[in-house]
C-alpha cells in the first residue's frame, strides 16, 4: 500500500519534530524507560532554571515536584506510579527552580508505548506564574472594589455615598468639629464611629450619648458629672461622659433636643476645653473630640430662636450629610446582601438572596425609616423564610408589601382609597385598584402585594385592557 505523502510520519520527521518542541510555550520533556531525562525543549530550560545539559540524564526527583500521585516525589522511577497509572492529568503543584524558590506549575504526564512495551515518558508542565499573578490581582482589585463600597460598617456604591466616604476620610485626619445631619436610620451613629475610629484618637475612648433621651437636670450630669451631695440622690462623685471620652471622641446624637441651658454650657466647653461638675467650682481641663448628629434642619431651629446661632457655627465647623436611602436606591441591594449574611450567620440559616418580585418591591419602596428600617425588614423576613430558600414577597413586613405609592407625576388618590389589604382578589377589585392607579400596573402590584408579572396575568385572566377604557377609545378616535 504506498504511503500517504500527508501521514504523521511524513511531517513528523527528526528536524520539525525538534522545531515544534522548541516552539512550544509549555515545557516538555522525556523519560526513558529507566526514568532519566532523554529530552528538555526551551521553555522547560525558562520554566526551571536549569538548561538542557543539566538536565538531561538526571532523573526527574530534582525538580521536586510536591505532588504526582496525591504524594511526594518516590526516591525512584520503580516506586513512581507513572507506569503503574500510565498518566497524570493536569496535576496543579510545585516545581523547586533552580534558585531555590517555588513555581506553580499545572504538570502532565503519559507513558509512550509500542508493541504494548513501555518505551519511556513524555511529561508537559504549564508554568501559572502569570495566572497566579493575575489571580492575586484580581483578587486585590476585588478587595479594592470592597474597599470603595464600604467604610468601616458604612455601606454604599451610589454617588451621594461616595462624597460621604470621601467626607469622612477627610475629616478623620483632622481634629475639627463635625455635624453630622441626617435622617433617623441614616446612619449617623456610623458615621461618628468611622470619622473616630480613622483618626489619631483611635486608641482612646469614643462615648456616645443620646441627648433626647434624658431631662435637662439628668442631661447635665450625665455630660458633666457630679460631685457628692449636689443634689439629692447624689451619693457620690461621678465622672460625666466628658470626663470618660478624655483623649478620645464624644457622640452627641440628637443635639438639636438640648435645651437652651445646656446649650450655653456646652457652647463654653467647645470655647475653653474645659468642664465643671455639678455642683462644683473647680474647672477641669478635658482632651476631647466632639462630633454632633441631627436629624433636624438646625439652620431652621437657629431661624426660629430655638437654637443658639453661635453654637451652631461652633459646631458646624466640617458638616456631613448623610442621604436618605430612597435618594440612593442603588445601594439597596449592596445593603440587603449585606444583611442577609449577617442574619445567616446569626441564625445558621442558609438563605440565598431575594427572589426578584421581592427586590422590586425592596426597590420601589420610600424606606422612611431608612438603612434601619431596611435591616429590620429583612431580620423580619428571616423568621418566615424557609432555611434554604430566598426571601419572597409574603417575607417581607406588610407595610413594605402593602405600600401605597404615589409618584408625583401621578394624580392625588382620593382620601377614600386604600391599599389592597389582603382580602381575595377579584376582577372588580383589581379594575378598582388599577383606577386608582392611573392604570399604573406597577403601582396597583405594589398595593395588591404581589409581582408585576402576576398583575398581568390576572388582567390577561379577566380579559382586562392593558390600557384604561378611556385611552383605548381614544387610541381609535384618533
Amino acid at each position: 500500500m504506498p504511503k500517504n505523502k500527508n501521514s504523521i510520519q511524513d511531517i513528523l520527521d527528526p528536524n520539525f519534530a525538534r522545531l515544534l518542541l522548541e516552539s512550544m510555550a509549555d515545557g516538555v520533556f522525556t523519560l526513558d524507560s529507566n526514568g532519566k531525562i532523554t529530552s528538555w525543549n526551551p521553555s522547560m530550560a525558562r520554566i526551571t532554571g536549569y538548561a538542557a545539559a543539566e538536565a538531561i540524564g538526571k532523573s526527574c526527583m530534582f525538580l521536586g515536584f510536591s505532588q504526582c500521585f496525591s504524594m511526594t516525589c518516590p526516591t525512584g522511577i520503580g516506586e513512581c506510579g507513572i507506569f503503574k497509572h500510565t498518566a497524570i492529568d493536569a496535576k496543579e503543584c510545585f516545581l523547586r527552580h533552580k534558585d531555590g524558590h517555588d513555581v506553580s506549575v499545572v504538570k502532565n504526564a503519559r507513558t509512550v508505548r509500542e508493541n504494548g512495551s513501555i518505551k519511556g515518558v513524555v511529561e508537559t508542565v504549564t508554568d501559572l506564574t502569570e495566572l497566579q499573578k493575575a489571580r492575586r490581582e484580581a483578587e486585590e482589585a476585588s478587595l479594592r472594589l470592597g474597599e470603595r463600597h464600604k467604610f468601616q460598617n458604612i455601606i454604599g456604591k451610589s454617588h451621594p455615598m461616595q462624597k460621604v466616604f470621601s467626607a469622612l476620610d477627610a475629616v478623620a485626619s483632622s481634629e475639627a468639629t463635625v455635624l453630622i445631619q441626617g435622617e433617623s436610620g441614616t446612619g449617623k451613629e456610623l458615621a461618628a464611629g468611622a470619622v473616630h475610629y480613622n483618626s489619631l484618637r483611635r486608641n482612646g475612648p469614643f462615648v456616645g450619648i443620646n441627648c433626647s433621651a434624658l431631662a435637662e437636670s439628668l442631661l447635665e450630669s450625665e455630660l458633666f458629672g457630679h460631685v457628692k451631695g449636689a443634689f439629692t440622690g447624689a451619693v457620690r462623685d461621678r465622672a460625666g461622659r466628658f470626663e470618660e471620652a478624655h483623649g478620645g471622641t464624644l457622640f452627641l446624637d440628637e443635639i438639636g433636643e438640648i435645651s437652651p441651658f445646656i446649650q450655653l454650657k456646652l457652647l463654653r466647653v467647645l470655647q475653653e476645653r474645659e468642664i465643671e461638675k455639678v455642683g462644683e467650682s473647680r474647672k477641669r481641663k478635658i482632651d476631647i473630640r466632639i462630633i454632633a448628629a441631627t436629624n433636624k434642619d438646625l439652620y431652621n431651629l437657629v431661624k426660629n430662636g430655638s437654637f443658639r446661632e453661635d453654637l451652631y457655627y461652633r459646631l458646624k465647623v466640617f458638616p456631613i450629610h448623610l442621604p436618605p436611602l430612597r435618594k440612593r436606591r442603588e445601594d439597596i441591594p449592596l445593603l440587603i446582601s449585606d444583611f442577609i449574611h449577617l442574619q445567616n450567620q446569626k441564625t445558621g440559616k442558609q438563605i440565598a438572596g431575594v427572589s426578584q418580585s421581592a427586590m422590586r418591591i425592596l426597590m420601589d419602596y420610600t424606606w422612611p425609616g431608612n438603612v434601619r428600617e431596611l435591616e429590620n425588614a429583612i431580620e423580619h423576613a428571616f423568621v418566615l423564610c424557609d432555611a434554604h430558600g430566598k426571601v419572597d414577597v409574603f417575607d417581607l413586613p406588610v407595610e413594605v408589601r402593602q405600600f401605597e405609592y404615589q409618584p408625583a407625576a401621578l394624580k392625588a388618590v382620593p382620601a377614600t382609597s386604600r391599599a389592597f389589604s389582603g382580602k381575595k382578589l377579584t376582577r372588580e377589585t383589581l379594575l378598582e385598584i388599577l383606577g386608582e392607579s392611573a392604570w399604573n400596573k406597577a403601582e396597583a402590584a405594589r398595593r395588591v402585594g404581589v409581582s408585576r408579572t402576576a398583575i398581568w396575568k390576572y388582567m390577561k385572566k379577566w380579559d382586562i385592557p392593558l390600557k384604561p377604557p378611556d385611552s383605548i377609545a381614544t387610541t381609535r378616535l384618533s
